[in-house]
């Protein structure tokens, strides 16, 4: 968890400006335009001012809230959850206990997700062990695995394996 102790540092420095285009929050964030619309949409961001010709303009504390959302995505909080400690900031009250209940909370599935796999390692050592005694096994693919006395479902872990990778990658950063 290094990363999330890291102070997070954009890409590339600007000059500071009292209002800067997409393009630049962009280029200087590292953000990218279509993401940096979407915080927008979310209510991550708020509404940036437009120019006479529709163009977006933010101010310049739009990359200290950008800094704030990558250190909080660093910490494993989700858009939504960032959203929400935010709002609550803007409302005047302070997020603080709620983002220390957030973290309790995740500690407690990463908990019980840790011994879903010691579990499901502990499953797999002794299957692999069988097969290494066994060898071969006839089957119409591969009779160790057809053979097997694994149950699908008591391979819980594997499971959250699999569907946190994809909610990982579903995930706009």
């Amino acid at each position: 968890m290094k990363l999330a102790r890291k102070q997070i540092e954009f890409e590339k420095p600007i000059m500071p400006r009292s209002s800067l285009k997409i393009g630049e929050v962009s280029q200087a964030s590292g953000i990218g335009v279509e993401a940096l619309r979407f915080y927008e949409r979310s209510g991550l961001l708020g509404s940036p001012g437009r120019t006479a010709s529709g163009y977006r303009v933010y101010n310049a504390g739009v990359l200290d809230r950008l800094a704030f959302i990558k250190k909080a995505q660093t910490l494993g909080f989700s858009l939504d959850e960032i959203r929400r400690v935010i709002e609550e900031s803007e409302a005047g009250e302070s997020p603080c206990a709620e983002v220390r209940e957030i973290v309790r909370a995740r500690l407690q599935k990463i908990d019980e997700h840790l011994r879903d796999l010691r579990r499901y390692r502990k499953e797999l050592a002794a299957t692999l062990a069988d097969w290494d005694e066994q060898g071969a096994a006839a089957g119409d693919i591969c009779g160790l695995i057809e053979n097997s006395n694994v149950e699908a479902e008591q391979s819980v872990a594997a499971e959250r394996l699999k569907s946190g990778r994809k909610n990982k990658k579903s995930e706009v950063k």
